[in-house]
This record gives C-alpha cells, structure tokens and sequence, in this order.
C-alpha cells in the first residue's frame, strides 16, 4: 500500500457528497456551558468546559440553497481543497469580506477517514497564507458551544474565542443547548 499523499489547491468544485462526507455533522462528550449575569452595571458572559451525561451527536444535511451559496464563494479564489489524487478529503469555504479586510471560513471539514493525521491543520495554514497574500488580516469562524472538538482544533491552530451570540441560531439558544460561538486568527495588523 502507497502512502497517502494530499495536496491542498484552490477549490474550483465539490461534489455534494464529499462536501457532506466532510461536513455532515460531530459528536462530543463535553460542551462550554454558557452562562449570562447581567445588571445595570455589568454584563458578564462566560464559557465553563462541562462533562455530559451523553454525547452529543449533531447531524445535518446541507440545503441546495446552501450549495449553491458555497458554490459561488469558490469564484472568489480563497477556498481550498484537501486532495488525495482527484478525491476532495477536506474543504475550507471562504468568502473574503473586504470592508473590514477579513476571510470568513463558512464552512471548514475533513472526511472522517483523514481526520487526527495534519491534513486539517495543513489545510488551515495554507488557507491563513492564502488570505495573507490577500491582504486579509485575519480568519473568523463560526461554531457551537456543543462543537468542542472543532473548537480545539481552532485553538490549536491559533484561533481565539473573539465573540458569543446568544441569539444567533433561534431566540432560545442558551435554553435549546447550542450557542453560536465566534472565533478569530489575527494574521497581521492593519489600519484601516
């Protein structure tokens, strides 16, 4: 047997079926309990890593409306593929936001069979030079308190926890469990 060999080149197409193989969903055994106190005086939102009784498994189907969207960001040239021969093994879909000079990661996800062997973390560094070369000054992502294995990962490629938004999913998000956390990697400082 070979060994593998991936290399990461700009996303020109996808097929739906690596996309979801890719990006179809997590489990964790832990989330980050959100909690808000809030006085007249002060806000305070905090983030406490917690065990769960059960893992969480989240799945989820991407609508056609959401392909075509993605679909169209690959125009822009700054999503990237992760291949093995001509077999898409991980995606980052970005769309770059040029008012406040930042690459927004839509979509970010290894095939199951390549995850724990680099490949997430070679493709995330060729796309933070991608977006260097671009005049970007950061990466920002979106996930769930629930997501803690993406939010690790993030982590330990130098992303930081930049914002949580209650309400971003539904008006119930802190009680339905799952609450949009917002993460960033500076790339370099620019003035506007």
């Amino acid at each position: 047997m070979r060994p593998t060999i991936i290399t990461i080149q700009t996303l020109t197409a996808f097929r739906d079926e690596e996309f979801n193989r890719a990006l179809g969903g997590y489990t964790s055994s832990l989330k980050y309990q959100v909690c808000k106190r809030e006085t007249a005086e002060r806000v305070d939102i905090s983030l406490e890593l917690t065990a769960l009784d059960q893992p969480y498994i989240k799945t989820w189907e991407t609508t056609p409306e959401e392909l075509k969207r993605y679909r169209q960001y690959l125009g822009e040239g700054l999503s990237l593929g992760a291949f093995e021969d001509d077999r898409v093994v991980g995606l980052a879909i970005a769309e770059a936001h040029r008012w406040n000079k930042t690459l927004w990661v839509w979509e970010f996800g290894i095939d199951p069979d390549y995850r724990r062997q680099g490949v997430g973390r070679l493709l995330m560094e060729t796309l933070a030079g991608k977006a260097r070369a671009a005049g970007l000054r950061a990466l920002v992502c979106e996930t769930q308190n629930t997501n803690v294995p993406a939010i690790r990962f993030y982590r330990a490629v130098d992303f930081q926890v930049d914002g949580i938004d209650l309400s971003y999913y539904t008006n119930d998000d802190i009680e339905k469990f799952e609450v949009a956390i917002f993460m960033k990697r500076k790339l370099m400082n620019l003035t506007r």
